[in-house]
């Protein structure tokens, strides 16, 4: 049986969670159930075993030498296909459960953990309440439906060029905790947090983060399938903006991020700083006459911008497509928030490259451009792509995560060769197509075989690109239907492009993006 926890005990262990918010509290003998042995997961029974949290890792797939591991910090393994909630997890009594960002909320071990009234957290919300452990850094927010990565990366670039000590983690790969406990401690953390790590995030109380500046880069439909509609979506990436001490940074060619700003409930004295491919106006950073423009963190704003780099600096480095221009304005007014001066941004962007399968450039051969955005796993992020080239054969499909591909087939239908369709949610493209260009060259790539779906795309593309033409991977859907991950399907498009082109390739050097177009 479950324990009770509409009785004394219940009381007592709410009261003990709310005093957890410290690496020097009292963890010790907390019975903690872990969801999920991926990094975060391994990460979070990690750190629980640490501070001396008696815990169990439930699983329903196991990397060996992470069980292996596990034993040895002492934390227990149960290995089960949670289809259900597992008996050894109900006698197990569990005081907190702590989520890996994939579990969805209607997960069997979930509700049973509501039902039970036992408190859920996130990875997050538990790295907020260690951060104390070396030094407790700053933390700055990044999250959007596109481009979070690309931001986070630029913004602790720009930091660490001003002898900051500063760490990109989180979605981006390292686990928000590992940079907590990393031994040499930092002075700013800059987190990337997807909706799947921000549903499970408090807006008050002691779990709550309280950063010093945030950043919501875009919103678009994605994830539906998780998060059951767009409305949870948005409300999830909106907490990004609660308790900000600093700077609240919003995309001002997206009212939906304004509109979080309005809505959140922030510090006295926070801002709200608006970025965007327009001219600024005061408080806002943007772009006047090719010129990257800060009018936000100076006295004479109203009447004054402070130069940031330019468009034609950007471009010979790979950093001149449009949405790459909205990353660096938004990393920039983030990191103006937190002192970094204009000169040593300019500079840091002089040795910063993109990275792999993000409009990179893979090979340029009889006029034609092969650009892999295989990062693109979704429509806004293919849109995107799109708009920064001109006449595209487009290699697009995949999983498509419930979202609707129709609007962004209609809009760029203009721009397109032709179009290849691959992946297990081919029919829905192929109707959009045939729907909204019926005399567009289309082709199916109808393999299941990993092996052989981009040797078939490019050949496909190879056969109708003309001089001019840029061939497009930007699959405006996710990757797991054919490939381990984007990178996999990344990997395999160069393959295949190299493979197809031989000696005729050219340009395999050249720096990542486009030249875009206007």
């Amino acid at each position: 049986m479950a324990a009770e926890l509409t009785d004394p005990d219940a009381s007592a262990v709410a009261a003990r969670l709310e005093t957890l918010t410290s690496w020097n509290a009292d963890w010790r003998g907390l019975r903690v159930a872990v969801l999920g042995l991926g990094v975060t997961g391994f990460a979070v029974a990690d750190t629980l075993t640490e501070l001396g949290a008696d815990v169990l890792v439930l699983a329903p797939e196991v990397d060996d030498d992470r069980a292996r591991i596990l034993e040895v910090i002492g934390a227990r393994l149960l290995r089960h296909p949670l289809d259900a909630v597992p008996e050894g997890l109900v006698a197990f009594a569990p005081e907190l459960v702590v989520a890996s960002p994939g579990f969805h909320p209607d997960h069997a071990v979930l509700e049973w953990a509501d039902a039970e009234g036992v408190a859920v957290w996130g990875d997050i919300e538990l790295a907020w309440r260690v951060r104390d452990k070396v030094s407790a850094a700053e933390w700055i927010l990044v999250t959007g439906t596109n481009g979070k990565t690309t931001t986070v990366q630029l913004a602790a670039t720009f930091l660490a060029a001003n002898g900051l000590r500063a760490a990109p983690c989180g979605n981006i790969g390292v686990p928000v905790l590992d940079a907590v406990r990393d031994p040499g401690g930092f002075d700013v953390l800059v987190v990337e947090l997807s909706s799947y790590q921000l549903h499970h995030l408090p807006r008050t109380g002691p779990g709550a983060l309280h950063p010093w500046a945030s950043v919501v880069l875009n919103v678009a439909d994605d994830h539906l399938d998780w998060h059951g509609s767009p409305e949870a979506y948005r409300a999830a990436k909106a907490t990004v903006y609660e308790n900000t001490k600093v700077a609240c940074v919003y995309n001002r060619a997206d009212e939906a991020t304004m509109r979080m700003v309005e809505d959140a409930d922030v510090e006295e004295g926070a801002r709200a700083i608006g970025f965007g491919l327009d001219v600024p106006g005061p408080s806002d950073f943007g772009v006047v006459e090719g010129i990257l423009c800060d009018r936000a963190f100076l006295d004479e704003r109203r009447t004054a911008a402070l130069e940031i780099i330019t468009v034609d600096e950007l471009e010979p480095r790979g950093l001149g497509a449009p949405h790459v221009v909205q990353n660096i304005l938004a990393a920039s007014a983030l990191v103006r928030s937190y002192g970094v001066p204009v000169g040593v941004i300019h500079d840091a962007l002089g040795d910063f490259r993109l990275d792999a399968h993000r409009i990179e450039q893979v090979a340029v051969a009889g006029g034609v451009r092969w650009i892999d955005d295989s990062k693109a796993t979704n429509p806004h992020a293919a849109e995107a792509s799109l708009r920064a080239f001109g006449q595209v054969v487009w290699i697009v499909g995949g999983l498509l995560k419930g979202v609707d591909a129709d609007a962004l087939v209609a809009a760029h239908v203009g721009r397109l060769r032709a179009a290849i369709v691959i992946g297990v949610d081919r029919a829905a493209l192929v109707a959009a197509f045939r729907r909204h260009a019926p005399e567009l060259p289309l082709f199916e790539v109808v393999t299941d075989d990993t092996e052989t779906v981009m040797p078939e795309a490019v050949a496909l593309a190879a056969s109708v690109a003309e001089a001019g033409d840029t061939v497009l991977l930007a699959p405006a859907a996710a990757s797991m239907d054919q490939f381990a991950d984007y990178a996999d399907r990344g990997r395999r498009f160069h393959e295949a492009v190299r493979a197809r082109l031989g000696g005729e390739a050219d340009g395999d050097s050249a720096p990542h993006g486009p030249t875009p177009e206007g």
